[in-house]
């Protein structure tokens, strides 16, 4: 735990201002806000991501993730007073800001808005911005919450406005808190209302889907690219069939390349791919490197339209397709990445190489477990092993058997 104590503000004293950064990769984040009196004035834990999309200065388009809030400040997060409400400042990156406003009615309160600032002046993270300045999406919520409740989603919320798209999870917040307890009592967002009907009946399995998806046949192979100032800095081949469970409904989508456009970035130590087409606003693999040595895909994010409903998910603490730098990472015969219960992707005929793309070809592949000729050796030693010992086990029983004659004729 870091404490920071700010500056004296008008009204307040002197405020304590706690914060844990969660041990996880998604870096799950912490506030408890006290007052002059340390009595805990707002408490707040939530994780939350940012995709961005820009114009180049070759007049194409780009997209990035931020997800990695490891080195936040809280600059600027104060209790409120009789002029102003409760608010958490976050900084993060280079020239990323998040502000959350709240307000105070007689029996509620509310989140108000919720604001994103990024800079695109940041040559590290937009070294080809056409604009160059900072942009800020302003978003109204307005949830009311009963004063004494503490609000909770662990369900992903998503907001977008302006070529942003943010997303919210396992968020639990209360401004005005009352005494300075935290409540134990959940106002739950809608997303959780709805799961918590049906998870409590079979914990530890997925509800039993109402429909049956149709099987779907092998999708079609499709081939994507990413590229940058040096050229091709991505290349990736692979069938793509999605399993969506929504609304205790299954369904099964395969992707067809020739309707699907894609976009991505490349950096020294993640790359991104992003698909998407009339139905999938988008679908993004990121990876990254591990070890400065090895690539792994590391984190999936989806927002979709499934049977005229939004489905959204996000997972940033992912390991698969991993791979030595410079080589590609290839797997022929059917895999499943597991995003989430309700979100699996097949692949199929995969091949994938995220860095270090020489003259745009791929580079020699390390094959998965399943395509080993490997695998094809196991039976074919058990089968001679069990050959050999029953060899020795005739062999043992004839020898025994002729001494025992031989003996019978010497007495």
């Amino acid at each position: 735990m870091v404490c920071f104590r700010q500056c004296p503000m008008p009204g307040l004293g002197f405020v304590l201002l706690c914060l844990v950064l969660g041990a996880v990769s998604s870096y799950a984040l912490e506030l408890n806000l006290t007052d002059s009196e340390k009595a805990t004035c707002l408490y707040a834990k939530w994780q939350m991501n940012f995709t961005i999309r820009y114009e180049t200065t070759s007049k194409n388009y780009k997209t990035i993730t931020i997800s990695d809030l490891a080195n936040a400040t809280y600059n600027g997060s104060i209790c409120g007073d009789d002029q102003d409400g409760p608010k958490i400042e976050v900084q993060f990156g280079s020239g990323f800001s998040w502000t959350v406003n709240f307000t105070k009615a007689m029996s509620t309160y509310s989140i108000e808005s919720i604001s994103f600032s990024y800079d695109t002046r940041d040559n590290t993270t937009f070294p080809d911005a056409k604009e160059k300045e900072i942009f800020t999406v302003h978003e109204l919520v307005a949830v009311s919450i009963p004063l004494d409740d503490i609000f909770r989603c662990n369900s992903i919320l998503t907001l977008e406005r302006n070529d942003v798209v943010q997303q919210y999870w396992d968020v639990h917040v209360q401004a005005f808190v009352q005494n300075g307890t935290v409540s134990k009592k959940e106002f739950l967002c809608d997303k959780d209302k709805s799961s918590t009907t049906v998870v409590p009946i079979i914990p530890t399995t997925l509800p039993s889907p109402t429909t049956t998806p149709t099987p779907k046949e092998k999708p079609d192979i499709g081939s994507y690219s990413v590229n940058n100032s040096n050229g091709t800095c991505l290349l990736a081949t692979m069938g793509l069939q999605l399993n969506v469970t929504q609304d205790k409904v299954a369904s099964v989508i395969n992707i067809k390349p020739n309707t699907t456009d894609f976009t991505g970035n490349c950096y020294s130590q993640t790359a991104l791919l992003r698909l998407n087409n009339s139905n999938i606003k988008y679908l993004d693999f990121v990876f990254a490197v591990k070890n400065e040595n090895r690539f792994y895909l590391k984190e999936v994010n989806v927002s979709m339209l499934v049977n005229g409903s939004v489905f959204s998910i996000a997972n940033n603490n992912l390991s698969y397709w991993d791979a030595p730098l410079g080589s590609s990472y290839m797997c022929n015969k059917e895999q499943t990445v597991s995003v989430s219960r309700a979100f699996q992707i097949n692949t199929f005929d995969l091949r994938v190489q995220p860095f270090n793309v020489i003259e745009g070809k791929y580079s020699t592949a390390e094959e998965c477990s399943a395509d080993s000729d490997l695998n094809f050796l196991i039976p074919v030693a058990v089968g001679v092993a069990l050959g050999f010992l029953i060899i020795v086990v005739f062999i043992s029983y004839m020898i025994g058997r002729r001494k025992s004659r031989t003996g019978y004729q010497s007495v």
